[in-house]
């Protein structure tokens, strides 16, 4: 039980924090919050992710890159360019390190109006905090794992953003149906995207790519808006317009 409640955990966790802070936050904008809960919530994005962390600045340049060139040769992780997800996700790790490593160079429409915290990204991002995470999680495993193939969901801990990237990027750009014409292969895919918490609703996304909510019609349900509106009900965010 304990393993399963971390794992759970971990997954909705640092799923949650992407949405919320890599993806509607650094990305898009969709809200506006002060100084000191933009530092919490990078904070929480940095423990949820772990041996996975992935700086702000770099996921909202690349992320920003992909709906400027959506499904076409310059998207840097469409997947009708590659036979398989891991070719995909492959060539997606070499643009976000050259991003995050400020050795690949982007136009400036592409920059500015994200979060930096040049300790913490800096520190998150390299080999010693990763390797300390995934530290941190085998010893959890080594307390409380009670049969030999749990130790298999390890992996997953140690990849959880890029899995969680890997997902959404090529199943939500392959397999679903389309509300709209986008001119590009953006999807709707459920009934999984509720294990996504939204970030599969591809193909509304790209067609209101500054709203909230992800979901367009009244049986498509993003779980993370309900959230977002309490977190503005409560002074904590401010809702933009779409």
């Amino acid at each position: 039980m304990a393993v399963f409640t971390f794992f759970v955990s971990h997954w909705f966790g640092s799923l949650f924090f992407q949405t919320f802070f890599h993806h509607r936050y650094a990305s898009h904008k969709m809200f506006t919050m002060n100084k000191f809960w933009e530092r919490f919530f990078h904070f929480c994005t940095y423990i949820s992710q772990g041996a996975s962390y992935l700086t702000p600045r770099a996921y909202a340049i690349m992320h920003r890159m992909h709906h400027a060139f959506s499904d076409t040769e310059k998207d840097p992780h469409s997947p009708n360019f590659f036979k398989d997800v891991f070719g995909m996700m492959m060539h997606t790790r070499d643009i976000f390190h050259g991003l995050a490593t400020n050795t690949l160079k982007v136009s400036p429409k592409f920059l500015g109006n994200y979060p930096v915290w040049d300790f913490l990204d800096k520190f998150g991002y390299s080999w010693t905090s990763r390797i300390l995470w995934i530290v941190a999680y085998t010893i959890f495993y080594v307390f409380f794992a009670t049969q030999w193939w749990m130790y298999l969901l390890l992996p997953v801990h140690f990849l959880m953003g890029p899995i969680h990237g890997a997902i959404v990027n090529w199943c939500g750009h392959k397999y679903g149906y389309q509300n709209f014409n986008n001119d590009d292969h953006s999807k709707n895919t459920l009934p999984f995207d509720f294990l996504m918490l939204g970030e599969l609703f591809q193909n509304n996304h790209h067609k209101h790519p500054n709203s909230p909510n992800f979901a367009s019609y009244w049986w498509e349900i993003d779980p993370v808006y309900p959230i977002l509106r309490f977190l503005h009900w409560a002074n904590i965010i401010k809702l933009r317009r779409a």
